[in-house]
């Protein structure tokens, strides 16, 4: 809990600490950077950076905190085009407080064709990755000040990796991203994967080949500055992902594949009321450790109290479902959140009621093979609805939720979660 309340604190005063920068940048554009303009800063910031004149501070690895690593914080970032438009340099370093440890990368890409944005890029990783998170490259660069589900996290397997990508952007509305890694993979809790009845494996090497696509049909683009961008968010939006592992290539261990997809859909109503539905779903096939199944984004810790438990809810995770609760090889999820009109009880004081719904659905063949960790499928059905209020002060709100169907639990107040909501709106 003190770990929790430093982090509140912290993000406050970065937030406000942001917006105090943006009214010195407004008020003295004419001594930073007469090209640095409201809209413009807030969208640097926006996508997680702080800029300067030739480099781009990543925003991402200022500080964070989870079970493992405890605090992590560091410096990283991007040279930006003042510096050069056709080529960029990147790299991070973080320090973990709890596992002692650096963690570090650097690299760079060129751009080979500006009308497309196609860059070919390479980079050298060494840090920790989620077990079990899903991520899609397309999404690399969302952002938040805060980060709710990382305070709990304590799956983490260490990465070593060395990748070569391409972005390349076949029209406004379709952006693509394709990697190829070698990847070094040491899992830092206890876990054997035994693919068959005589090898077994507590690292591994994984040689991997990621090809992403983000599909926004109904957004609306124009050219501004000689670049494209967004002037109308539609919906709905696509992503998916395709991803092999080869054996007996650049020494990969195991040969497997995963097929990822994602649909969101948003409603406007009247008065102010509007709806965000989201589905997403994954399969995987062949010899796949768990390290790369899917967790389906639980955010509740293994605590006895309600208060125990008390932390910060996530945007999109299951607040009632305990970490490493399940695994699946294949799932598929729904969620569905209905903002109410804000109250409008004064003009500082505008709380909104946000009702939710969520369900899961998974299962998993072979679970013999991973040995060391002990879970459950989701092959029943899984089921959680609560609700938010929010923005009731400095964008902090209350977020109830409560298990219910198949995986209800015997003990009642092992069924509710009592968190924390944050919301800041730039």
């Amino acid at each position: 809990m003190k770990y929790f309340w430093l982090i509140i604190l912290f993000t406050v005063f970065v937030c406000k600490s942001q917006a105090q920068e943006h009214n010195n940048v407004n008020s003295n554009s004419q001594k930073v950077n007469d090209s640095i303009k409201k809209g413009e800063f807030l969208n640097y910031i926006g996508n997680g950076y702080y800029p300067t004149k030739y480099f781009n501070f990543d925003l991402r690895y200022l500080i964070k905190f989870n079970q493992y690593e405890g605090f992590r914080t560091g410096l990283g970032g991007v040279t930006n085009e003042n510096f050069s438009e056709t080529f960029r340099l990147q790299w991070h370093t973080v320090y973990g407080f709890l596992d002692h440890r650096f963690k570090y990368s650097f690299g760079g890409g060129v751009r080979v064709a500006k009308k497309t944005n196609t860059w070919i890029s390479l980079l050298y990783l060494d840090d920790l990755e989620e077990s079990g998170s899903s991520i899609f490259l397309t999404d690399k660069r969302f952002f938040q000040f805060f980060e709710p589900r990382l305070l709990n996290i304590d799956l983490f397997h260490k990465i070593i990796s060395k990748t070569l990508s391409i972005e390349h952007q076949l029209n406004p509305k379709i952006l693509t991203e394709t990697q190829f890694s070698v990847n070094k993979i040491d899992p830092t809790y206890n876990y054997t994967f035994s693919p068959n009845n005589t090898q077994s494996f507590e690292n591994y090497d994984l040689t991997l080949l990621k090809i992403s696509v983000q599909w926004n049909p109904f957004s609306e683009y124009k050219k501004v500055q000689n670049k494209i961008k967004e002037t109308k968010s539609g919906y709905p939006k696509f992503t998916i992902q395709y991803t092999q592992s080869f054996a007996d290539v650049f020494k990969g261990d195991f040969n497997f594949s995963k097929f990822d997809f994602r649909a969101i859909q948003h409603f406007k109503h009247k008065n102010e009321t509007r709806t965000e539905i989201v589905f997403s779903g994954g399969i995987a096939k062949g010899k796949t450790p768990l390290s790369h199944l899917y967790h389906a984004y639980p955010n509740n810790v293994n605590k006895e109290t309600i208060l125990q438990r008390f932390s910060v809810a996530g945007l999109n995770s299951f607040e009632t479902m305990y970490f490493n609760e399940f695994f699946s090889d294949r799932f598929a999820i729904f969620q569905i959140k209905h903002h109410l009109r804000p109250f409008n009880i004064s003009p500082w004081f505008k709380p909104q009621l946000v009702l939710i719904s969520r369900f899961a659905i998974g299962n998993m063949n072979n679970i013999d093979r991973h040995n060391g960790i002990t879970f459950g499928t989701l092959k029943k059905g899984y089921s959680e609805s609560g609700f938010e209020i929010n923005k009731l002060l400095f964008g902090f709100g209350l977020s109830f939720a409560y298990r219910y169907g198949a995986y209800h639990l015997s003990e009642f107040e092992d069924n509710f979660a009592f968190k924390f909501t944050f919301n800041v709106t730039l």
